[in-house]
């Protein structure tokens, strides 16, 4: 189950996500929608990188039966930005930003694998039938 707290004005559509999700874990999620200044802080404080960016995920560091996997934060500025440039629509820009962070909730890290970040999400882009991501498009 994602616990979703909406930051913003724009009425968000979940039902992909949560498919996405429970293909994935039986964990929950904790999913914050948030506007860019709000990310830009989050990403300063947690990776002292000052600037605002697109989704930011922390898994929880212990594993308890009831616990959730961890929060994925994503900017809803982002997202507008980037469906529109992509051509992409909202929902479609959003579930490639969520698949990338529940990736990185799972342990992959793209930064530092040999691909399987990449590869796992090209195969969930195809699975739910979505457009290249970010991460796919810049390989």
């Amino acid at each position: 189950m994602i616990e979703l707290e909406n930051n913003t004005d724009l009425q968000i559509d979940i039902s992909i996500l949560e498919e996405i999700a429970n293909s994935l874990t039986k964990k929950d999620i904790e999913l914050m929608l948030v506007k860019n200044d709000e990310i830009q802080t989050l990403n300063k404080e947690h990776r002292n990188i000052d600037k605002a960016t697109d989704v930011l995920s922390f898994p929880m560091d212990f594993d308890f039966a009831n616990m959730p996997l961890g929060s994925i934060v994503i900017s809803t500025d982002f997202v507008q930005e980037k469906a529109k440039e992509y051509s992409h629509t909202f929902n479609e820009e959003f579930a490639l930003l969520f698949i990338h962070g529940i990736l990185h909730l799972l342990g992959y890290d793209h930064e530092v694998d040999n691909g399987e970040h990449r590869e796992k999400e090209e195969e969930l882009i195809k699975e739910f039938n979505l457009p290249n991501s970010l991460i796919v498009r810049n390989s």
